[in-house]
């Protein structure tokens, strides 16, 4: 399934005048630097819970857990 769809993609990528195919690969850098930048971004979230959880977690600030 995968591939046939890659297959469509160039396909239609070799209809495309050459001007236009550096604005597709500028726009493919794009959406990978951007998935790359939420995995940097979830991985620093779960890498800083443990260190937090110990800090939410006191009696102290309990009463904000029934808010």
């Amino acid at each position: 399934m995968m591939e046939s769809r890659v297959q469509q993609l160039i396909k239609k990528l070799e209809h495309l005048p050459s001007g236009r195919l550096s604005e597709v690969e500028d726009f493919i850098d794009f959406l990978s630097q951007k998935d790359r930048e939420h995995h940097m971004r979830k991985d620093f979230a779960q890498g800083a819970e443990a260190p937090f959880q110990k800090v939410w977690d006191n009696d102290d600030d309990s009463v904000y857990d029934k808010l």
